[in-house]
């Protein structure tokens, strides 16, 4: 239940970060001929079919949270998802702003929006859904945060209810977007992004602190041993029937 309530946070803090990138997409969709209750429905569907997406990013990952798991590596996992999470927030400062980790990924995300940009031609429910699904293929940073998290959740169910949560987290702000224009102030949106690299700076350092496994409650839990306790088997050997030998008078 932590988790869903840390991813729940993570789109909710994310989603003014989300005004940069999916800001002119929310505005641009394609739903300016129906009604009101058109609209809405229209851009709901939309922001369910990006959070669809971020479900299945969440079963892969989680998938490969659980590998990692039964590898015996998740303490060390989690901690490198606290530093890669951290890292991600001191690089574009130490490069200046020069040199960020999703300018990697430009390329990428400008072929994929130039495939589906014709779907904005058409106002279609099945439209808004298809560009809500692939809408949450885009890079962004707060995606690969939430990402780390379903990793470390080490299940496919819980990493798809991980990721799936963080979609919703990021619905209401980027509804608004859409339905009401741009009613949240640059001001604000600039408080915000001072926000955003603390949270995940400090959301790395609980990752650090739950793979070092301090014996904190909550932040940083004893971590289960993989191998079965010596005492239990000791105590499994002492409480089994043992065999008795008979013999038979002749």
């Amino acid at each position: 239940m932590i988790d869903l309530y840390t991813a729940l946070t993570i789109g909710l803090i994310g989603s003014f970060h989300c005004i940069g990138m999916c800001g002119p997409i929310a505005v641009a969709l394609p739903v300016g001929n129906k009604t009101t209750f058109g609209k809405f429905n229209g851009v709901l569907l939309y922001n369910l079919g990006r959070s669809v997406t971020y479900g299945i990013l969440g079963a892969l990952f989680g998938l490969l949270g659980k590998g990692i798991e039964m590898a015996g590596f998740q303490q060390w996992a989690s901690i490198l998802l606290g530093v890669v999470m951290i890292s991600t927030v001191l690089f574009p400062f130490l490069f200046h702003g020069k040199l960020r980790i999703d300018q990697l990924l430009t390329g990428y995300a400008g072929r994929l929006i130039a495939n589906f940009r014709k779907l904005f031609g058409k106002s279609s429910y099945k439209n808004l859904l298809i560009i809500g699904l692939l809408n949450g293929l885009l890079p962004c940073g707060l995606v690969y945060v939430a990402v780390a998290g379903a990793i470390n959740t080490n299940s496919v169910a819980n990493g798809i209810a991980f990721m799936f949560v963080f979609g919703l987290g990021t619905i209401p702000v980027m509804m608004s977007v859409t339905l009401l224009g741009n009613i949240i102030s640059q001001r604000f949106r600039k408080q915000m992004n001072h926000v955003i690299p603390v949270f995940i700076v400090v959301l790395g350092i609980v990752f650090i602190l739950r793979g070092l496994s301090l014996g904190i409650p909550y932040i940083s839990p004893k971590s289960q041993m993989l191998t079965p306790d010596k005492e239990m088997k000791v105590k499994d050997s002492c409480c089994s029937p043992k065999k008795t030998t008979e013999f038979k008078m002749n």
